[in-house]
């Protein structure tokens, strides 16, 4: 048998919190092994237990969920952080995205989409709420003129050179999930699908330089 996706629930709500658990328990193949009511014992949790996924909330006590997302992608665990929240404003969805969780969903979210979220996030595919994806994909959309950040550069330059995400994750020292949410943003900006779309663009933009 397959073994179950292991999951950490942290929301500062205990009645949020014990209602997703509630939810999350009712289903067959997902096993919640427990829950925090902050970001900071979030992290320590994570790190002791190493589920394959944890669930933020966004605005917590002690250490907010963008916070605790960054510790966790730079921690030893490969947990896959999944902010679910009711927020999703642009600034709160960048500070997500650039801190590394693998998805944005949010809190009025039916019960099979998160669950179909939380096994996606563990199969490492990047998850966003319909609402959170358009405001991305928008905001990141430069029509006139596309600038690459150093690190997007840094991730694409890899993609240019036949490297998998998790050895580009190698070459930049940063986690897989990391650089997924970097390409993320190049997708957007270049308003691409694919990995190799996002080169021949970069290239035909001079964004990236042939052979380097």
């Amino acid at each position: 048998m397959t073994a179950p996706i292991r999951v950490v629930v942290v929301d500062d709500h205990a009645v949020m919190r014990s209602g997703v658990i509630a939810l999350l328990a009712a289903e067959p193949g997902i096993e919640v092994v427990g829950e925090a009511a902050d970001g900071r014992e979030g992290v320590t949790l994570v790190a002791a237990l190493r589920p394959d996924v944890a669930l933020f909330d966004l605005r917590m006590p002690v250490l907010d969920g963008a916070s605790a997302t960054a510790e966790v992608i730079a921690g030893p665990a490969a947990t896959r952080v999944l902010i679910f929240t009711t927020y999703e404003t642009d600034a709160e969805i960048e500070r997500a995205v650039e801190a590394g969780a693998i998805g944005y969903i949010l809190k009025d979210t039916g019960r099979a989409q998160l669950v179909d979220a939380i096994r996606a996030a563990a199969r490492g595919e990047t998850v966003l709420a319909p609402r959170v994806a358009a405001r991305l994909m928008t905001r990141m959309r430069q029509p006139v003129q596309v600038a690459l950040t150093p690190r997007e550069h840094d991730v694409l330059s890899g993609v240019a050179d036949g490297l998998s995400n998790v050895d580009i994750g190698r070459r930049l020292l940063i986690g897989e999930a990391t650089v997924k949410t970097h390409l993320l943003r190049v997708f957007a900006k270049l308003d691409v699908s694919d990995r190799t779309a996002a080169v021949v663009v970069a290239l035909e933009r001079g964004l990236l330089k042939r052979g380097g």
